[in-house]
């Protein structure tokens, strides 16, 4: 079914995306080979490098998260996966909703699913106005547009100390310049995983010259 949303007097909610990704910003499958079945060679690069404190990190962030926001792709994963688990992660992810943004026709069985239309933009910006804190996990396609729409409030990134050379990127073309404020210090784990927190900051990028002597 596609969702529509009757208009509440709440605070508009933010955006929040959550992506781990290589040092040379490849963020495609980073749990396993099945996460993206493409011609892709580095699939669960994550994994060696795996890190509690990693874990505790993206718990911590969850805090208050109302919604989430998926591609089809990772719903799939996801809706294969917590329903038939336990724990806080579980919990929290099987009692909110889910919005899964796909051109396709999903199976929607998770408890809570709904599909986004066909205008995706406005179908997102709605969701700011019924959720206080939607977050954005994976799902790489779909960040492209919130990135080129400049639908995101948050940009929350954890650098893993490997370089790829080849794979999908965190930012690919059509990716609108921005301005982003680092809301708080770089963590580094020590498996050297590194967690940046940006805020999406207004204009676009200013330019200048460093030029010696001009």
């Amino acid at each position: 079914m596609t969702v529509r949303f009757p208009k509440e007097d709440i605070i508009m909610g933010t955006i929040h995306i959550d992506l781990f990704t290589t040092l040379d910003l490849v963020a495609q499958a980073p749990g396993g080979p099945a996460e993206d079945p493409e011609s892709f060679a580095f699939g669960g690069w994550q994994a060696p490098l795996s890190d509690q404190q990693v874990g505790e990190q993206v718990w911590a962030g969850m805090a208050g998260m109302d919604a989430l926001l998926l591609g089809r792709r990772t719903y799939d994963i996801f809706a294969g996966y917590w329903p038939e688990q336990s724990g806080e992660i579980a919990t929290l992810f099987n009692d909110i909703p889910k919005y899964v943004a796909s051109r396709a026709n999903p199976d929607l069985t998770w408890t809570g699913s709904a599909q986004l239309g066909p205008d995706l933009a406005a179908d997102v910006r709605a969701l700011r106005d019924k959720h206080e804190k939607i977050h954005v996990i994976g799902s790489l396609n779909l960040v492209q547009t919130l990135l080129r729409e400049r639908l995101f409030d948050r940009l929350n990134l954890w650098v893993y100390p490997i370089l790829l050379g080849a794979g999908k990127k965190v930012f690919q073309e059509g990716t609108l310049p921005a301005n982003l404020t680092l809301t708080e210090p770089a963590v580094t784990t020590p498996n050297g995983v590194v967690r940046l927190r940006y805020a999406a900051a207004g204009g676009t990028p200013a330019t200048g010259d460093m030029t010696p002597g001009i």
